[in-house]
């Protein structure tokens, strides 16, 4: 069956550009050396000598610098083009992951973070806008699905191989990997995929006013509030998740590792064929969004199991079925949506929703554990799930509602035409 998946999965790569190829071998490339953030909080709790609420202030730094790079980005990618905020934003973070290894201190690491994230997530909008560049109109879903399954390829490795570097090595080594490997993807990248714009997209909502439309779009925001729950949700995997690995199952770098490794090949061998079937079967993709909140909503329960690694697995299983629908297909909304020379604005205020999450995400579940323990988190993450599960199927028909009303004005726009005639 495994054989069978992988095959599927080639498959559905040959059918894209060439561009696209590379885009996904360099995410893949780039994912692949990151492995210092999901040891992150390990590293300032081992090595640095932070405390709790100290991890939790840099976690702080860090979205909040992934905050301002997506703002940013979102507003080059609209002026100068998505290419050459990739091309700058790649380099540039490698140099930053080298050089953050020497910063010891606390406030010299918050900066250092501050910068970090604010340089590297610029690339994440752009990236996100050069599909429409890249791709078919009809296979920019599975695109977006196709660069997903290349970053948690390389966090499938990753982490596996950053725990194996932690065991054999030290900390020091991850940093120099994640730089280089940064610089080496985006060589890879303006190697072999040139600069090209798009001449002209098509925007399907042009009865939305197009002056100050995200703040009027009041589905989109609606939507916002929907993403930053699913990513409050998805990035105590990478804080709180690794430390209570550590501190209540005492496992070793590798073992932890080898959990965020359960989750890359899962989405490896099904987001794929999933994206395809929706596709194929035209089901309501903010559907798909809130049954994938749901599961991750229900896979924090599991934690509530006192020292059952069974337990943990299939958490796993259920935060990686919520991942592989509600991602891509979140993306896809956002796209649809997007006004024409505005993409980049929108994409960003989608990108920087994630980065909201990460900075409420740590720094709650930081407090929440200090004050309470574990499990009171685990049982506050699954209720602000569940609540996130009633938004998002609120939405559909917020939006099916909405379609109506578009139709209508269009008929009733072609009534008055012909009057006039």
């Amino acid at each position: 069956m495994i054989i069978k998946l992988l095959k599927n999965y080639i498959k559905n790569f040959t059918q894209f550009s060439v561009e696209v190829k590379v885009l996904a071998v360099t995410t893949f490339v780039n994912r692949l050396g990151a492995m210092v953030v999901p040891f992150l909080s390990k590293y300032m709790l081992e090595e640095l000598h932070f405390s709790y609420s100290q991890i939790g202030w840099v976690m702080v730094f860090f979205g909040t610098g992934s905050f301002i790079g997506t703002w940013i980005s979102g507003k080059l990618s609209d002026k100068i083009g998505f290419y050459k905020v990739m091309v700058f934003s790649l380099f540039t973070s490698g140099l930053l992951f080298i050089l953050l290894q020497f910063l010891t201190t606390f406030y010299s690491f918050c900066f250092g973070v501050l910068l970090l994230t604010t340089i590297s997530d610029m690339y994440r909008p752009a990236m996100l806008v050069s599909l429409d560049t890249y791709a078919d109109k009809k296979e920019r879903t599975k695109a977006i699905s196709l660069i997903r399954s290349s970053v948690n390829l390389g966090f499938m490795f990753g982490p596996l191989i950053g725990g194996i570097i932690i065991t054999l090595s030290n900390y020091s080594f991850l940093f120099y990997i994640d730089g280089l490997t940064c610089i080496f993807s985006i060589l890879l990248f303006s190697f072999f995929v040139k600069e090209r714009k798009l001449l002209y997209k098509l925007n399907a909502f042009k009865y939305l006013k197009e002056e100050n439309s995200l703040l009027e779009d009041k589905p989109f925001l609606m939507h916002l509030v929907v993403t930053l729950i699913t990513g409050i949700l998805f990035f105590q995997m990478f804080t709180t998740l690794s430390l209570y690995y550590k501190e209540v199952f005492n496992f070793t770098s590798i073992e932890s590792g080898l959990f965020l490794a359960l989750n890359g090949v899962i989405i490896l061998l099904f987001e794929l064929s999933i994206v395809s079937f929706v596709e194929s079967r035209n089901i309501n993709k903010l559907l798909m969004v809130s049954y994938g909140i749901l599961a991750m909503s229900i896979s924090y329960l599991f934690l509530l199991i006192d020292h059952s690694v069974p337990a943990l697995i299939v958490m796993m299983i259920f935060m990686t079925i919520g991942i592989m629908l509600t991602f891509p297909f979140a993306n896809s909304f956002v796209k649809k949506r997007s006004l024409k020379k505005q993409e980049g604005k929108f994409m960003a205020a989608f990108t920087m929703s994630y980065s909201v999450a990460h900075i409420l995400s740590t720094k709650s579940g930081m407090a929440i554990i200090e004050q309470y323990g574990y499990k009171v988190n685990w049982i506050f993450l699954s209720c602000l799930g569940f609540a996130g599960f009633i938004l998002a199927y609120r939405l559909i028909f917020i939006v099916k509602k909405e379609k109506e009303q578009i139709k209508a004005k269009i008929i009733q726009s072609l009534f008055s035409e012909s009057k006039v005639d």
